[in-house]
């Protein structure tokens, strides 16, 4: 059975990334507070702050700059104007938190929230987009990541709901596997013969452009990537491809400004973050600090294919990167980000007018001059004329230009569509375990979904999956059981009118829990007293149930007894005030009470393996009579001082384990009738005497203060008389 405890538990620390954690609405606070840290007309003076540090000894390593590219990153986004690239997309039933697009093969991470596969397998964020938790154990540690588990409820929908679109995502899982494998040319005819029987699917354009880049024709690529980028303007992943092939063509300081924008539209964006990272080290390393940008090195054997370097000239070339102050605040001057082409009119008449893949190798572009207005708005015009013809691949693998406002035969839409209804069924939305509707779904590292309340009563046995028998030992000890959100959307959509039910029923049951004189819970193990600490080691199944519905009703109750051979548990105990819990690895739990209210049990009932009953509570009569109450107070204040006789004659050893488990004998009160239960001093005392639980229990159940301190008296005669021998 459980026991009592001698040490209670400390507070326990908040849970990392708990629903407390910063959400999207938190997003603009952070930028607001990194722009009064940081503001974007000092950003010269942040360039040359690090510039001056760096000059100081040697970098130690990329992350180092992490600083430096949040501000970078937070000018080039208020320069975009306010609100610009936050946009979701189209809603849908079924969309990745992640990169917006059809939820193939979802897996429900940590926090709650629900990923394709995709997104997660290629690591392509460090935190939720949603609520910025970590997607990765150990705070973004790739090595300890657990498998990706499919969830298997959500997975089932999407199948049922969308089946064209999973075998699109089965498609593209095949198509990321030719490429992992470098198998290129096998990889570009698979894509290609997709793309013919669906010309509209963005993705497989992405997967184009990779093969493409695996064949080195680098040309081609980009024309894939800018007509994605003209249909879905707001994908971050597209400019991190984007850039990765400028990166690989030499174009550093082209794919320097896309990835900015990637993370100007979502800057956890981890491998984009890294990217600019590395640049930004390489680019400001010391002993690259001195060297010039002439055209001479640039087309070097040696300089060849090597990344973007910065001189004496680190200003100007910032003002081309397009991130001046300056510029950000001369608005008609400034050279926004071209979404269609190339962020540089050199470069992109560099991958139009050459082809990479020749054996030669490519001849790199120079930084840009400083620029007057009126070439600042020349060169504006070149790259918006540019811009407005989008480039489409043809399937003979010709090039033509679709000019503005022209549309493809079917854009693609993120996980857009209506459900029929008879495709909705409340079967497909119904707990394994008490087989009604989903209650605050939460969903298992393995994959699979309970109600939170049946999995927490699951896991009081086993630390294991109820259904694959797969140990969540490590998911028990984070005790982090978050909603899964998306699951519980699609039922308050959907499922309306059931789920009003259910939280009917919930909260029924819910009620009847939280009745304190009806069908009590009952703690059947030790004595308790009024005002006295009752540390408990809970590890029974039915008493962590017991304790978890008594936190969670907010009740934070329940009745102390100790047992009985015949009726179970005594007729008398004492409330016990649940104060802290603190929660164990394996799922047990030290819990930290004080005594309350005596009562009397006058029904005994059972309630899911643990006692309950029907109690009455007790309280001292009290003593009108005044020369009666003068007789009390002597009487108290005679017992008093005996039982602090009795106390400092104690051994030293049996005085000090005794202030460590009960803490220091309560002080003398004046108004020894205030309180229902008497003085406190009494019940401090009843606990510490090594008596017979009968005889305390005996006691306890006294209304009348003159015989519990009659009582005393006589027990503390009793072992005085033992001290003196």
């Amino acid at each position: 059975a459980s026991s009592p405890a001698a040490t209670v538990g400390s507070e326990l620390p908040p849970e990392p990334g708990g629903s407390g954690g910063p959400g999207e609405g938190a997003d603009e606070e952070r930028e607001l507070l990194l722009a009064r840290l940081v503001p974007p007309s000092r950003l010269k003076e942040a360039v040359g702050a690090s510039l001056a540090s760096l000059c100081l000894g040697p970098l130690g390593g990329a992350q180092r700059l992490g600083t430096l590219v949040d501000c970078l990153v937070l000018n080039y986004r208020l320069r975009q104007g306010p609100g610009r690239g936050r946009e979701r997309g189209a809603e849908g039933p079924l969309r990745c938190c992640g990169c917006g697009r059809f939820l193939g093969e979802p897996v429900t991470v940590p926090c709650g929230h629900t990923y394709c596969r995709r997104c997660l397998r290629r690591e392509l964020r460090a935190r939720c987009r949603r609520c910025r938790d970590w997607l990765l154990p150990a705070g973004g540690n790739s090595t300890a990541a657990a498998p990706l588990r499919t969830s298997v409820v959500l997975n089932r929908l999407a199948e049922k709901w969308f089946p064209g679109e999973c075998e699109r995502a089965r498609a593209g899982t095949r198509l990321e596997e030719l490429l992992a494998q470098g198998r290129f040319r096998e990889a570009l005819g698979a894509v290609s013969q997709a793309l013919r029987a669906d010309s509209s699917d963005l993705m497989l354009r992405i997967y184009r452009a990779e093969s493409y880049v695996g064949l080195q024709e680098y040309k081609t690529a980009i024309e894939d990537l800018n007509f994605v980028i003209s249909k879905m303007p707001n994908w971050p992943e597209v400019y991190f491809r984007k850039g990765k092939v400028l990166q690989d063509s030499g174009f550093v300081g082209d794919a320097l400004q896309l990835f900015l924008q990637c993370l100007a539209l979502d800057e956890d964006f981890l491998p984009a973050r890294l990217e600019v990272e590395k640049i930004l080290c390489d680019v400001l390393s010391p002993e690259k600090l001195g060297e010039s940008l002439k055209e001479s090195a640039w087309n070097s054997p040696h300089i060849r294919n090597k990344p973007f370097m910065l001189g004496s000239e680190v200003t100007a070339s910032y003002c081309n990167l397009q991130l001046c102050p300056q510029q950000s605040l001369e608005g008609s001057d400034v050279l926004e980000p071209v979404c269609g082409g190339l962020n540089r009119a050199q470069s992109a008449h560099a991958l139009n007018s050459t082809n990479l893949a020749k054996e030669d190798g490519l001849k790199r572009v120079s930084s840009e001059p400083l620029l007057s207005g009126q070439g600042k708005g020349a060169l504006l015009k070149r790259k918006l004329s540019f811009s407005e013809q989008d480039t489409v691949v043809c399937e003979d693998g010709r090039n033509k230009h679709k000019k503005q406002g022209e549309c493809t035969k079917r854009d693609m839409t993120l996980a857009s569509g209506t459900i029929p209804g008879d495709l909705i069924d409340v079967s497909d939305f119904e707990c394994s375990l008490c087989m009604r509707l989903f209650f605050e779904p939460v969903t298992t590292p393995c994959g699979h979904t309970f109600c939170k309340g049946c999995l927490e009563r699951c896991l009081d046995h086993a630390p294991q999956c109820p259904l694959c028998k797969e140990s969540l030992k490590e998911y028990l000890a984070s005790r982090k059981y978050s909603i899964t959100e998306l699951l519980e959307e699609l039922i308050m959509k959907y499922l309306s009118d059931e789920l009003f039910e259910r939280k009917r029923i919930h909260a029924e049951e819910t009620a009847e829990h939280s009745n304190l004189t009806k069908n009590v819970p009952m703690f059947v193990c030790t004595m308790a007293y009024p005002t006295v600490p009752c540390p408990l080691h809970v590890f029974e199944p039915r008493y962590r149930l017991m304790i978890r519905r008594s936190m969670e009703t907010g009740t934070k109750q329940f009745g102390m007894c100790i047992s009985d051979s015949q009726n179970g548990f005594a007729d008398y105990g004492c409330m016990l005030q649940i104060r802290n819990v603190h929660f164990l690895p394996d799922g047990r739990s030290v819990v930290d009470t004080i005594g309350g209210k005596r009562f009397r049990v006058l029904r005994r009932g059972m309630k899911d393996g643990y006692c309950t009953a029907d109690i009455e509570y007790l309280e001292d009569v009290k003593v009108a009579d005044e020369e009666e109450l003068k007789k009390l107070r002597e009487l108290h204040n005679f017992v008093y001082n005996q039982a602090c006789s009795w106390f400092q004659n104690l051994r030293n050893k049996f005085r000090t384990q005794i202030l460590q488990h009960f803490g220091p004998m309560p002080g003398r009160e004046e108004n020894i009738q205030a309180m229902p239960n008497g003085p406190a001093w009494c019940w401090w005392l009843l606990a510490v005497l090594p008596v017979d639980p009968r005889y305390q229990l005996s006691v306890l159940s006294m209304m009348s203060l003159k015989d519990r301190l009659i009582k005393i008296q006589h027990i503390l005669t009793y072992f005085s008389r033992d001290q003196s021998k």
